[in-house]
Order: C-alpha cells, then sequence, then structure tokens
C-alpha cells in the first residue's frame, strides 16, 4: 500500500468536510500512451483522487488493465487511488492490490461469497474497503455490511464499459443509503459511478454523492481544470 496513504486519504476526507462532494476522475479512456502526463494534468487540474477500473474480461465482459498499471499510476500520482475491482473471485487478488498502492478498494458484492470477510481482510492491509453494487441489485442487500464497510459506491450504468447513459435508480439508492446512514450514525462514504455529466451530477449529489466518479465528461473535456471545476461547482450547488 502507498506509504502516504493514510496522509492522502485524511485530505480527501478534509476536502469533503470543508467544500463537498468531489469529483473522481476514472482513468479508462485517458491517453495510456502517455499515462504519466495524464495523471500529472488531472492533479493539477484539481482532482481529489483517481478511480482505476480493473475489469478482467469476464466478471464484466471488457478487459482493461491490472496490477503493473496500478503501481504505475501509484508512482505517478500524489494523491489517493480508488482501485474498482470488476473482477472474479476479487478475494483472490485484494492482497496484491493493496501492495499496488490502492488507497481505497473497491469489490462487486455480486462477486463475493462473503462480502464481510472479504471487507474486513480490506481493511486489515490498509486501504478503505468499498462495497460497490450494479443497476440490478437491491440496495438492501448492502444493508448487512455497512458496519464493515468505509463506503458503498453505487454503479448508475451497467459495470463493463464507459460513455452509457446513467440510469436513475441509482439516485432511490443514494437517498436510502444516506437516509440509513443518518438514521444510523454511519460513517461510510457514498459514491457513485456512470453516466456523470453536468446534468446528473445535480441530482446525485442532492441524492447523497460525496464522491462522483466521471470518466467521460473529464477525460474527453479538452480542459480538464475546467470540466472539474464545473462538475464539482454544479454538485455543491445543490448540496
Amino acid at each position: 500500500m502507498n506509504p502516504s496513504a493514510g496522509q492522502a486519504l485524511a485530505q480527501l476526507s478534509a476536502t469533503l468536510a470543508a467544500r463537498g462532494p468531489v469529483v473522481l476522475p476514472a482513468l479508462l479512456l485517458c491517453d495510456f500512451g502517455h499515462l504519466a502526463r495524464e495523471v500529472e494534468r488531472l492533479e493539477s487540474a484539481g482532482a481529489a483522487g483517481l478511480h482505476l477500473d480493473v475489469m478482467d474480461g469476464r466478471f464484466v465482459p471488457q478487459l482493461t488493465y491490472g496490477l503493473v498499471v496500478v503501481e504505475a499510476v501509484r508512482r505517478a500520482a500524489k494523491g489517493p487511488l480508488e482501485v474498482h475491482l470488476m473482477v472474479e473471485q476479487p478475494e483472490s487478488c485484494i492482497e496484491h492490490y493493496a501492495e499496488a498502492g490502492a488507497d481505497i478498494l473497491t469489490v462487486h458484492l455480486e462477486g463475493l461469497s462473503d462480502p464481510r470477510l472479504t471487507l474486513q481482510t480490506i481493511s486489515s492491509l490498509g486501504p478503505q474497503a468499498h462495497l460497490a453494487i450494479s443497476p440490478a441489485t437491491p440496495v438492501e442487500r448492502v444493508e448487512p455490511y455497512l458496519d464493515v464497510c468505509d463506503g458503498v459506491l453505487v454503479m448508475s450504468v451497467e459495470p463493463g464499459f464507459g460513455g452509457q447513459r446513467f440510469n436513475p435508480v441509482a439516485l432511490e439508492k443514494l437517498a436510502h443509503l444516506a437516509a440509513l446512514r443518518k438514521e444510523r450514525g454511519g460513517s461510510f462514504k457514498l459514491a457513485v459511478d456512470g453516466g456523470i455529466s453536468t446534468e446528473t451530477i445535480g441530482p446525485v449529489a442532492a441524492a447523497g454523492a460525496e464522491l462522483i466518479v466521471a470518466g467521460s465528461a473529464v477525460i474527453r473535456s479538452p480542459d480538464y481544470t475546467q470540466a472539474i471545476a464545473q462538475l464539482e461547482q454544479i454538485a455543491r450547488g445543490v448540496t
């Protein structure tokens, strides 16, 4: 794990407390021929953290990248990294991704045989443990594990491909989890991933999302600084 992870995560928490929701750019669509430059550009543009989508071609149809790329991003990045594992049997590789530098490890409820044990194992390795759910998964399935996870990532598209349209079912799930967190006095973070744009970021922030993953809305913009600032201004204007 990144030796400065505690500091990076503390800074992220301080940013959330002081400024409200933040955008975590997803690297899936970035220029991998100039990876270090892309990381530098995004962080210089004000990204509070970076989101890495690891896909194995089995849990989801697409195959992306793995440990080597995560390690390379870790060397280039100063801020926290969220590694989103869309893989079969994530239990078999979480230790490797913790060692590669993940500050947050996100695993899908749908792919876990023992969610509680997996989340506890991630926490014991050092990263924050986040639990992701796909659009078709009832939000109630997350509730038994809220005491052992640091965050819940609500997918607003089907996992596996970028550029999909936003599924509004995510708003209901976020609002439900936000109400439950308040009721129980919980501290888990709420995140959302998929179809984020200037049209959808306001509603997800209003529903309770704090960590907002944005892919094409940032990476396909000619100006990363302007894109991140605009999205965050919209998000913070409705919270």
